[in-house]
């Protein structure tokens, strides 16, 4: 049996990219889990392994560098987005028994090693809009928002904390509120 090869963009940029990062990555990543492998802080520990929810609901076992140094955790996980289980650009992964995991919009896409609430991550945003932004993203989500993400998220992940909040912003994006997610004639008013 010939297995489909009608890929979507989202999935051939996932395959591609997700393939070419992982085999430039490699060296630094088969480095990082000797050094952890045996360091005195965690003999023998070199990954963690987290029960994520996926693509409609399935769940998987991520591993990750026991570190976020650089972000190599976040490079660790490239094998999955190879295999499909996540994406290179998608909402946070979340565990399978948080109730936010269950929401349609989110069952319907994998989740990403990055997205538009990680690269807005600095920004001035009130505590409950990452949610929204994941949101934002699966509802309109398009490959050239992918690559603009993409583009963002070196600056994003490498910048410090406090750091200049507009920096991390995607250019061109309107204003984000709670009301964008609302059913047509909502009235918080009653």
């Amino acid at each position: 049996m010939v297995p489909d090869l009608d890929l979507d963009p989202k999935r051939l940029l996932d395959l591609t990219l997700g393939s070419l990062l992982l085999v430039l990555a490699a060296p630094l990543l088969a480095a990082a889990a000797l050094t952890l492998t045996f360091s005195a802080r965690h003999p023998g520990a070199a990954f963690t392994h987290k029960r994520l929810a996926g693509l409609e609901g399935r769940v998987f076992t991520a591993r990750s560098l026991a570190t976020r140094r650089h972000r190599l955790d976040l490079l660790s996980r490239l094998p999955h987005v190879v295999s499909g289980e996540m994406s290179l650009v998608g909402p946070a992964p979340l565990a399978p028994g948080d109730p936010r995991a269950a929401a349609p919009w989110r069952r319907s896409v994998r989740p990403g090693l990055t997205g538009l609430a990680q690269v807005r991550r600095r920004s001035p945003m009130p505590w409950d809009e990452p949610a929204l932004l994941d949101q934002h993203y699966v509802e309109q989500h398009w490959i050239g928002l992918d690559l603009v993400i993409l583009l963002r998220t070196p600056a994003a992940a490498l910048a410090p904390y406090g750091g200049d909040a507009a920096a991390a912003r995607i250019p061109a994006q309107g204003h984000l509120s709670d009301t964008d997610h609302r059913p047509r004639g909502y009235s918080a008013a009653g």
